[in-house]
């Protein structure tokens, strides 16, 4: 799932760029904007698995982003971590409204899966399968997955996007990774059971 941008050294200056950025300066934002559109357009696919989609919505976040940078204030934070709160939310709000399903993670007890699950996820993040399980989760476990296996970052890279501590983040990313194994596994389950026939859309 990495990219050419994952090579890329870190932006030289960034601090400074994004003082420019935040007064306006247009060819400082160009620069985060190169910089970082691969790794927002590839966090919001795995989310919404479209090409088109996460195209509108990557555009979407850099649009949201100019619009808002001279309210922008660091914190302590990077850049990086403005950017991917505004693509969460973003994603969100695409979701809303459109018809909801019955969480697979709700299903009750599926059956207990003898592996791990962490090794799983980052094995097989291109797998449908288990693209099709995380789109299943709520979307504060889809926002963390992304964040960890997908990008890569580290659990404290990770606490300072979503706000949390790192203990926090760890015990929020147990909980996504049990709601994984119980999608999967009634996904699984549902496969191997006598006249079911194959499977329909996870998402659906």
């Amino acid at each position: 799932m990495r990219s050419d941008a994952d090579s890329k050294e870190p932006l030289d200056n960034e601090d400074d760029i994004v003082r420019r950025a935040i007064k306006r300066d247009a060819t400082s934002f160009g620069y985060l904007y190169e910089f970082y559109l691969d790794r927002i357009y590839r966090y919001v696919y795995y989310r919404v698995g479209s090409t088109g989609e996460a195209e509108d919505l990557a555009e979407m976040v850099f649009l949201k982003a100019w619009e808002a940078i001279d309210r922008y204030e660091p914190r302590g934070a990077p850049f990086a971590a403005w950017l991917y709160r505004l693509a969460h939310n973003l994603v969100v709000d695409h979701y809303r409204g459109k018809r909801l399903t019955t969480p697979l993670e709700e299903m009750g007890e599926a059956e207990k899966l003898d592996y791990d699950v962490e090794t799983i996820v980052q094995e097989s993040l291109d797998a449908e399968e288990v693209r099709e399980a995380v789109s299943c989760l709520r979307p504060e476990y889809q926002h963390l997955i992304a964040l960890r296996f997908v990008e890569g970052l580290s659990h404290s890279e990770v606490a300072r996007i979503i706000g949390k501590s790192e203990g926090a983040t760890r015990v929020i990313q147990h909980r996504a990774l049990q709601a994984l194994a119980r999608v999967v596994g009634a996904a699984r389950s549902t496969s191997r059971s006598p006249g079911t026939g194959s499977p329909g859309p996870l998402s659906g």
